[in-house]
């Protein structure tokens, strides 16, 4: 891989010269075994270990097929997919991979006895499929995770809706998390040259996702004014959606678990703050098994005193199963809940006099469409919306790096170089970048 890092590196490597390039027939990737499915079986979740399912080691490069390309990865993120994944939770991934692979000879390339992870990256393309017109070798890029056929009806008004759609890196192979990353060309999107490597990289998954969630008409349609409320405003995917909020003119009510992450959302320019380790919310009792209404007023009550007597017009919603009853009951009559995620369960529980009463609604959101994606990286690439980059490992300490977004001992997103050597390269455009250079290192060191 030196030679084709010494061409990125480079100035003045030409599109013929990447084209040129020998690519290797074997490359550093991180992955989970399919014969060690069964070696958390007994444990507790979070005493599940990543740092022992995840090894990075030399795998094949595949064939190339048409429609796609093979990008050259100088860095990548971890996103709590590749944590499931590495836990073998809620299931395996295998079994994603296995069916993947029934649907033809293509796609039963990725039906493999290892699993390449990851689902963000950015880097230089080094070869394209047949069919590709949009994109040659030599593009500094980054990719979203969607992946999709569009062979049936399905997707062709949103392809979040295809029958094949498939999350790049955690129901695919070939993931982002590796030298060399396989995805379809239309997942390519041109890198934002004010930012690095590792910051261009991070936003990739959690932006897109906050993006169609809070959004786009697919997901909470926010409009300015609206009261947004937002848990785990400062983290990977909540620090995206405070921005978004306070970007379209909307009033985030920001639910942080600490004062670090208040002066996080403060200096990101919010001023209505929720700090959950003050107020002390108890919103299930002490088995998890009944819901304290009580604490659902609670909340209520602070949000008001915060809005000036107002209710919420759309809750961000991705905890899941510990607050989804309050967040129901404390929406607005005729309000949105929108969700993903559930990092802290999926089954659910409300009271559904408070949403079938009130003409509430559930809108659920997954990932993003590519004009989504598109229009997030744009913003991105505009400087309107910035990393939430904390912290950056190398490959070799993935294991590691996952485990900290396993415990939570992360803000933001964690990153991971790759074929990049240090933290730093890649910017082109340095006066974009002076003008936010402050709200890009935001997260840095927290």
């Amino acid at each position: 891989m030196q030679h084709i890092l010494d061409a990125i590196l480079a100035e003045g490597t030409t599109s013929e010269d990447f084209a040129n390039l020998d690519l290797p027939e074997s490359y550093r990737a991180a992955t989970v075994h399919k014969d060690e499915v069964d070696m958390f079986e007994g444990v507790p979740s979070k005493e599940k270990d990543p740092r022992k399912s995840i090894h990075v080691e030399d795998v094949p490069l595949p064939e190339l097929g048409p429609g796609e390309a093979f990008v050259a990865v100088m860095a990548s993120a971890i996103n709590y997919n590749t944590v499931w994944t590495s836990i073998f939770e809620p299931v395996s991934t295998f079994g994603f991979l296995e069916r993947y692979g029934r649907e033809s000879e293509l796609a039963k390339r990725h039906d493999l006895p290892y699993h390449i992870v990851g689902s963000d990256l950015s880097g230089v393309v080094l070869k394209v499929g047949a069919g590709v017109t949009k994109w040659k070798p030599g593009d500094r890029v980054v990719a979203h995770c969607l992946s999709v056929e569009l062979e049936s009806p399905d997707g062709h008004n949103d392809t979040m809706l295809d029958s094949s759609q498939r999350i790049w890196g955690f129901e695919t192979n070939f993931g982002g998390l590796a030298d060399v990353a396989m995805v379809k060309a239309n997942q390519l999107m041109p890198k934002p040259e004010h930012l690095t490597w590792e910051e261009a990289a991070s936003p990739g998954l959690v932006n897109c996702t906050a993006y169609r969630q809070l959004v786009s008409a697919n997901g909470g349609n926010m409009k300015q004014g609206d009261n947004v409320l937002i848990w785990g405003a400062s983290g990977g995917l909540g620090g995206f959606a405070t921005q978004y909020a306070l970007n379209g003119g909307a009033n985030p009510i920001c639910v942080v678990s600490n004062e670090e992450k208040a002066e996080i959302v403060r200096n990101m320019g919010a001023d209505k703050i929720i700090n959950r380790s003050e107020m002390d919310f108890k919103f299930w009792n002490e088995d998890g098994t009944q819901q304290n209404p009580k604490e659902w007023l609670r909340l209520g009550k602070a949000i008001r005193e915060l809005t000036g007597g107002e209710d919420i017009d759309i809750v961000f919603e991705h905890p899941g199963r510990e607050t989804f009853g309050a967040s129901v009951f404390v929406t607005r009559k005729g309000g949105v809940i929108t969700t993903c995620a559930s990092t802290t369960g999926y089954l659910h529980e409300y009271d559904n006099r408070y949403l079938w009463m009130n003409l509430k609604r559930i809108i659920s959101s997954h990932f993003a469409n590519y004009r989504e994606s598109w229009e997030a990286n744009r913003l991105i690439a505009q400087g309107k919306i910035h990393p939430t980059l904390s912290r950056t490992y190398r490959l070799e300490d993935v294991g590691q790096a996952a485990l900290d977004v396993h415990h939570n001992l992360h803000q933001g997103k964690v990153g991971v170089l790759t074929l990049a050597p240090q933290e730093g390269l890649g910017v082109l455009n340095e006066e974009l970048r002076e003008q936010h250079l402050d709200k890009i290192n935001l997260f840095r060191g927290v």
